[in-house]
This record gives C-alpha cells, structure tokens and sequence, in this order.
C-alpha cells in the first residue's frame, strides 16, 4: 500500500462546512496581498542608498506581512492546499474509494463538486 501524503482527509461534507470560512480567508488574503503590493511600492520608491526606511511605513509593512502569514497557516495548519489565489482554487486532500486524492474546488463555484488525483491538477478534475 503506497503511504499517504496527507495526515488529514476531509470528507466531502466537512469540506464542504469549511467552504464559507475558506472564503472570507481567501478575501482576506486578496486585501493583504493587495495591501502589501502597495506597501512595497510605496517603500521602493522611498529606498535610496544611505536612508533609513524606519518608521510607520515600515511598520504597517511587517503587521502586513505577519497578517499575511497568519492566514496562510490556518490553510497549512489544515492541509488544505492553496493552488491560485487569484482564481480562489483550493484542494482539500480526502480519501475516495480508498485512494487518496484532492477534492477540487473555486471560488466561482457555489459546492464542491469535483475530485483528480494527487498529482494531476487542475486538468484532471473529475466529477465527484
């Protein structure tokens, strides 16, 4: 028997529990990333040899970054996989007819629906 990769599966119905917080820390994620990007643009503009950055800026720029963090570890502590941000894919490994697999899910999508193998992506999405 192939060992598992995954030390949490998810049935269909509690990852389908989880959908409406993966949302809001999908949104929230979008926000601070969106934030940070303008944080670091704002900072290279200000960077020139011999300046110290110190300041408020810098500051909202590290509680943005730990911000950032804090909610990529509530998908890491849970094993859910974050694969577009953007397109709000999210994998939750799970056990199907005693395989492992991901169950596949986007945002745009209002249920899970979809399962593919551990290593076949987005392209070989099933029909659960």
């Amino acid at each position: 028997m192939t060992p598992r990769r995954f030390e949490k599966h998810y049935t269909l119905e509690e990852a389908r529990a989880l959908l409406p917080q993966v949302r809001a820390w999908l949104e929230q994620l979008i926000e601070l990333r969106d934030g940070f990007n303008r944080l670091e643009s704002a900072l290279e503009q200000r960077m020139q040899p011999g300046l110290d950055l110190g300041g408020g800026l810098v500051n909202l720029w590290a509680r943005t970054l730990v911000e950032l963090r804090e909610v990529l570890l509530e998908f890491h502590r849970r094993e859910i996989q974050l694969k577009d941000l953007d397109r709000g894919l999210i994998d939750f490994p799970a056990i199907l007819n005693g395989r492992e697999v991901f169950l596949c899910w986007e945002k745009s999508e209002d249920d899970i629906r979809f399962w593919h193998d551990l290593d076949a992506g987005y392209a070989g999405r099933e029909p659960l």
